[in-house]
């Protein structure tokens, strides 16, 4: 029996790519940063949980008001939709007629699909709504959810580059511990999120790693020339 593949959930997985694309790479380019410029591990993992919690309620936040912003423009298309179709009726159906006419139907067809559609209001607005405007209605307690799902992935993603520092002595011991699980989970991820997104998995997961090293890398260089020329 043939199944077809398609993505589901899409949101989740798109708010769980965010908090942890993130949760990799910023504490782990600050972890790295301060690598090269302090002598005590206590106060990279000192720094790297508050950044950690700073950094998910920040994202978490971020993800609430965009759920929100997301849900409240839906709802404005929606009132501007229904109160088209009670004053502008016949504007409204010439507007589907052109919809199915770009997918080649004849005008016979049209017109009777449009008269049928036209019976409920609220089926009407739906379909102006996704085939018109190309909006979705937002899932139940979008905002939320996305604020937990982006703060969650932050915050998991975040310890990852910590966990070096917490079985070592010294900063550049913890780097380099830090460097191979990061740099592991990275390519992991990349991998991952390349197959749920349909993308090549290989490039996807070299992708994410070299980002990852790049910034961590930068954040180093930096440090180090600060810490020996101020």
């Amino acid at each position: 029996m043939h199944q077809e593949q398609h993505l589901r959930n899409s949101d989740f997985i798109t708010d769980a790519v965010i908090g942890l694309s993130d949760g990799l790479t910023v504490p782990f380019a600050l972890a790295a940063g301060l690598s090269g410029a302090v002598a005590s591990n206590g106060i990279i993992v000192t720094a790297g949980i508050a950044e950690i919690v700073a950094g998910s309620i920040a994202m978490g936040l971020g993800g609430y008001l965009a759920g929100k912003t997301e849900i409240e423009h839906y709802d404005s298309e929606l009132r501007r939709e229904h109160n088209e179709v009670e004053a502008v009726p016949e504007k409204e159906k010439a507007e589907i007629r052109d919809i199915f006419a770009d997918y080649g139907l004849s005008e016979d067809s049209q017109t009777r699909i449009v008269e049928e559609l036209a019976k409920d209001k609220d089926k009407w607005v739906d379909f102006m709504m996704k085939f018109e405007l190309g909006l979705e209605r937002p899932t139940l307690n979008r905002a939320r959810n996305s604020a937990l799902t982006i703060g969650g992935a932050y915050v998991l993603g975040g310890f990852v580059p910590l966990l070096g520092y917490f079985f070592t002595d010294l900063p550049l011991q913890g780097l380099m511990v830090s460097s191979a699980l990061t740099i592991a989970c990275l390519f992991i991820f990349g991998y991952f999120k390349g197959k749920a997104t349909g993308q090549p998995p290989i490039k996807g997961a070299f992708k994410v790693m070299i980002v990852g090293i790049i910034a961590a890398g930068a954040a180093f260089l930096v440090a180090q020339f600060l810490n020996n020329n101020l």
